[in-house]
C-alpha cells in the first residue's frame, strides 16, 4: 500500500468549485473529493467517491487530509457536508482547527 503522504493527488480549482483526485493508472477511474467555494475563506466538501479498486487503501482519507493541509496553508475553513468527510473529521480531532465554527462535529469516544 502506498503511503498517504506519497500519493500524487491532483487539485483543480474553478471559479466556485474544486476537486482533489487520485488515480493509480488510466485503467481505473479516479478517486475524487469535490467541494464548493463559499467565499474566499470557506469551502464545503460535498462529495467523496472512491472506486472499489481503491477501497481499503486509505485513499479517501488521503483526499480529505490534502484538503485539510491546503485549508491550513491558505487559512480556509471547511464544512464537511459529505458523510465520508464528516466521519473523517470525527475520527481526526487534530483537523478541527480548520473546521468551520458553524459545525458541531464531536469525536467519538
Amino acid at each position: 500500500m502506498k503511503e498517504i503522504q506519497d500519493m500524487q493527488i491532483i487539485h483543480e480549482v474553478h471559479a466556485t468549485k474544486g476537486s482533489y483526485s487520485y488515480r493509480q493508472s488510466d485503467a481505473h477511474p479516479p478517486a475524487r473529493l469535490t467541494y464548493s467555494r463559499a467565499g474566499d475563506a470557506l469551502i464545503i466538501i460535498d462529495h467523496t467517491e472512491v472506486p472499489p479498486e481503491y477501497r481499503g487503501q486509505s485513499i479517501g482519507q488521503a483526499l480529505v487530509m490534502r484538503a485539510v493541509d491546503d485549508a491550513r496553508q491558505h487559512s480556509i475553513a471547511i464544512i464537511p457536508l459529505c458523510p465520508f468527510a464528516a466521519a473523517q473529521f470525527r475520527r481526526h480531532p487534530e483537523w478541527h482547527d480548520v473546521l468551520s465554527q458553524t459545525m458541531n462535529i464531536k469525536s467519538r469516544p
